[in-house]
């Protein structure tokens, strides 16, 4: 699984999932991708102080899934918006790694299934 050339491994979709798992930091991806939200409306949309908003965008940032911008202005006032980039591999990683074509047709070596001979695979003379 790669896009762009670099390998995901099982701690990358790991940490990923562990990101994306928790509701609010959900929920901010859903905002975000209607368009850029600046601090206080999605405060206001979730119905949580400044404090909480910052610390869930901090851990999307670090995933790369989410961008920043300031006010040019104003730097008081923080823009998030949705990195499409990021989007773009985080929906080709997980797809490619929960492909149901991936599944394999596989046999147990062990237990008692494993001493079993299938039917298809016995020669008759």
């Amino acid at each position: 699984m790669m896009l762009n050339s670099t390998p995901v491994t099982i701690e990358d979709l790991t940490r990923q999932l562990k990101a994306l798992a928790n509701p609010k930091r959900l929920q901010i991806i859903h905002l975000l991708m209607e368009g850029v939200h600046c601090n206080c409306e999605l405060g206001e949309a979730l119905d949580m102080p400044p404090n909480l908003i910052s610390h869930h965008m901090s851990i999307l940032r670090d995933m790369g899934l989410v961008e920043v911008e300031r006010d040019a202005v104003d730097a008081r006032w923080i823009y998030f918006s949705i990195n499409e980039e990021a989007m773009t591999a985080l929906n080709y990683n997980f797809s490619a790694f929960f492909d149901v074509n991936r599944i394999q047709p596989r046999r147990p070596t062990c237990g008692p299934q494993g001493s079993v001979v299938p039917a298809d695979a016995i020669a008759v003379a």
